[in-house]
């Protein structure tokens, strides 16, 4: 993520900001632009190419400020929402805010890398009390499910705790879901020779999906799966490890990038290669140090994983995969992963 200033009074801004609070300017985030622009008293933005562009009419209920095309529409990351909790459902609608400022943070990552998610819609429901319904987090055929009760953090760390998992988190989950898809787009269109390539890391995609959950849930990781694996879940299923290698892609690559803006690092992500090269001579050193300020201040490690030599390799075939879908300018969704 970018760092963000005010165009009128350069104070530093957040990507959720709709206000700066040095200047009181009213803001909005142009997703062609990947920037945070000052909107006017009417509360519109125009663009060098002279089109006007309007406040999200979703601001109020999910906090969202990116520019919509219409006056009183909503935005690109909003339509891509298919399912959000009824007007009725009181606990959902207070939980829906965290998961679509997740799902803006995502598609932002998604356009700076240049991978088309166009095709991909969210349904997010919630485990509420008035919903009445247990929802699974996962993916299908392009459609991410999430259950926006994990917003509520006692929740979402009660069941990170009984799952012994050492993070939880709204990103994540997108992250790991986004991961679901980018594979399905790759085995459903790809080059042949990297598929091959795929089933050679990750496995074969083919066996039974429902076998593997059981043989995971009933006998836990297999012996070692440290020397392999990222977390004890990518050892379920080929295409669990393929989600949770694409979800740590993206850590890594959205935290440097972070680092990089705020001037956290001597050396510019985008200098190196191969992302295998980034992340020994900055990812490596630079979460270790990330994993001590944490524990100085009585938290848990910010980045509690080891990425072993085969994890290595993982890493960089999902970040192959997401710069053979960049363009040039590097701006906005160009080209389908394969």
């Amino acid at each position: 993520m970018k760092a963000f200033a005010c165009r009128v009074c350069g104070n530093p801004l957040y990507f959720e900001n709709s206000v700066c609070v040095s200047c009181g300017s009213h803001l909005g985030f142009s997703r062609d632009e990947r920037a945070i622009v000052v909107l006017d008293e009417r509360g519109r933005y125009v663009d060098a190419a002279g089109l006007v562009w309007h406040v999200c009419r979703n601001l109020n209920l999910s906090g969202c400020t990116w520019l919509a095309p219409l006056e009183g529409g909503q935005c690109s990351a909003c339509d891509m929402t298919r399912t959000r909790p009824a007007d009725s459902d009181a606990e959902g609608l207070r939980q829906l805010p965290a998961a679509e400022a997740a799902k803006r943070h995502l598609l932002v990552e998604m356009d700076s890398l240049g991978i088309d998610v166009s095709g991909l819609v969210f349904d997010l429901l919630s485990s509420s009390r008035e919903a009445g319904e247990d929802v699974v987090i996962g993916h299908a055929d392009g459609v991410i499910t999430i259950d926006l009760a994990e917003s509520d953090d006692a929740r979402r760390e009660r069941i990170r705790v009984d799952l012994g998992e050492p993070y939880r988190t709204m990103l994540g989950h997108l992250r790991h879901e986004t991961g679901h898809y980018v594979e399905m787009l790759l085995l459903e269109g790809g080059d042949p020779a990297r598929i091959e390539e795929c089933r050679r890391l990750f496995g074969d995609d083919t066996a039974d999906y429902q076998a593997e959950i059981d043989r995971h849930y009933a006998q836990g990781p297999p012996d070692g799966w440290e020397s392999s694996y990222i977390t004890t879940y990518a050892t379920m299923h080929p295409f669990e490890d393929f989600a949770e290698t694409f979800a740590h892609y993206l850590h890594i690559a959205d935290t440097c990038e972070t680092a990089a803006a705020h001037g956290l690092l001597s050396v510019e992500p985008a200098a190196f290669g191969a992302f295998r090269d980034l992340v020994r001579g900055v990812w490596v050193p630079f979460s270790i140090a990330l994993n001590q300020i944490n524990r100085s201040m009585g938290k848990d490690d910010l980045y509690p994983f080891l990425i072993p030599d085969p994890v290595l390799e993982k890493l960089e075939f999902v970040a192959g995969l997401a710069a053979s879908g960049a363009g040039e300018s590097g701006a906005g969704p160009v080209a389908r992963v394969p």
